[in-house]
């Protein structure tokens, strides 16, 4: 039975009913990330997706473009629309057990969360997306357009194993796609009072690093004018302390003028940082959003302390606004310097998608329709997401991973934090809005 846009539901199947356990259980599955090729990979997480589907009598298809590197692709429903890409990522970045109050991957239920590394990023959606899958094909509720469901590997070192290799190896998968709905969106953050659920729009570009500067290596007693590390602090340093200037892509400007409505102002870069401020605790992420960043991550020089070392490195994550790439690199060679040579550890270029649309109305409708008083719109986020990779075909991306939050949750301090949780009763609100999304978008 289909789900009407607003009002109460009528359905017959409950799309949150199995979301806690299925986030729980995938959880449980170590599929830790260390960004090195380590680690244990997505294989066991894929297959248990891929079992949870097959189960409903929706096919799977599990792809390896590296070896251990596991993939999950499947299509759902018929019709003459393009289908729509829905997609989520299985792999987790590390987490020290010892850091935490629950052990992360023991996928706890406490106090009205549910904790765990991927409690938030992202296996949320992706058991969000499961549960209500499986909930409808069960009742023979296909979507109103066809999809295709693609949980991905390698997320949390760039998606080179992963989603870049769907887009090279499998682009068939993706055939007839030309608009995608995943992670890191959809959430709200309360600003005076008010509900405002954020949707990305738009994600920085990014550009992570490696600074080499090279010397004569010598005793540490006499001198040295070309000390390597020397060289290397002084760029690390101009790197790291350089005042970006404020701008507004077009997401941000959006996002900003809906603050500033509720604070009486209009927004603009000289109030930008103050509307930023208006977002408490999530002014970490949005502050991030209306300058470039370029924040130096990792030093290695030396192995004695009286022996002046022939090279010394650094790793800088910079991240650079869509629309302003020619600025941000141009600074950037200037602050390098010419005794230090830079190259790419992984450099994606930036995305932004306008605000409108039929993908966008759907979005709106059914977050509204499960939560009235909401305000809803773009924002541009800080990190990266598999639509990096999903651009290269031409298919506009957009971060929709549904949560009504506390707002008193530092949610964005969960993000890749020690105690990573989600509210369960958020994951259900999560899921009861994607079930209205799927008869909408």
């Amino acid at each position: 039975m289909s789900a009407s846009a607003d009002g109460p539901r009528t359905q017959s199947y409950d799309v949150a009913a199995e979301v806690v356990d299925i986030c729980r259980d995938l959880i449980r599955m170590d599929t830790t990330n260390y960004g090195d090729g380590s680690g244990p990979g997505e294989r066991k997480a894929a297959e248990h997706v891929a079992g949870l589907l097959d189960e409903v009598g929706i096919r799977a298809e599990l792809f390896e473009g590296v070896e251990g590197r596991t993939n999950v692709v499947a299509r759902w429903g018929d019709g003459d629309r393009d289908p729509l890409l829905l997609h989520g990522h299985l792999d987790v970045v590390p987490a020290e057990a010892d850091d935490w109050t629950v052990h992360p991957f023991s996928g706890e239920v406490r106090d009205g969360y549910l904790w765990g590394r991927g409690a938030v990023d992202m296996k949320d959606f992706d058991a969000m997306l499961l549960s209500v899958v499986r909930a409808r094909a069960r009742a023979g509720a296909e979507p109103a357009r066809p999809t295709v469901l693609c949980f991905t590997a390698d997320e949390e070192a760039g998606g080179h194993q992963g989603a870049e290799q769907v887009v090279l190896q499998r682009p068939e998968l993706l055939e007839g796609c030309r608009e995608a709905v995943g992670e890191v969106g959809g959430f709200s953050a309360t600003v005076r009072g008010r509900r405002l659920y954020l949707v990305e729009a738009a994600e920085k570009g990014m550009a992570w690093m490696r600074l080499t500067a090279h010397g004569n290596a010598g005793h540490g007693s006499m001198r040295h004018p070309d000390n390597a590390v020397t060289a290397l602090a002084a760029a690390v340093a101009r790197i790291g302390t350089h005042e970006w200037p404020v701008r507004l892509t077009p997401s941000m400007q959006v996002l900003l003028s809906s603050v500033g409505e509720l604070a009486g102002v209009e927004a603009t870069p000289e109030n930008a940082e103050e509307l930023v401020e208006e977002f408490g605790a999530a002014a970490r992420m949005l502050g991030a959003v209306i300058k470039h960043t370029t924040n130096p991550t990792m030093l290695d020089a030396g192995y004695k302390v009286n022996v002046v070392p022939g090279e010394a490195t650094a790793h800088v994550d910079g991240r650079f606004l869509p629309g302003y790439e020619d600025e941000f690199f141009d600074t950037l060679a200037g602050l390098v310097g010419e005794e230090v040579s830079l190259d790419y550890v992984s450099r994606q270029s930036g995305l932004e998608t306008t605000f409108d649309g039929d993908l966008v109305e759907a979005m709106t409708s059914s977050l509204i329709a499960e939560d009235p008083d909401a305000l809803v719109a773009p924002y541009l986020m800080s990190g990266g997401t598999d639509a990096k990779h999903w651009h290269k075909l031409g298919i506009r991306c957009f971060g929709f991973a549904p949560l009504r939050l506390p707002a008193d949750l530092d949610f964005t301090a969960l993000f890749h934090g020690v105690d990573e949780r989600v509210p369960t009763d958020s994951l259900e609100f999560g899921a009861r809005v994607l079930d209205r999304f799927l008869d909408l978008a």
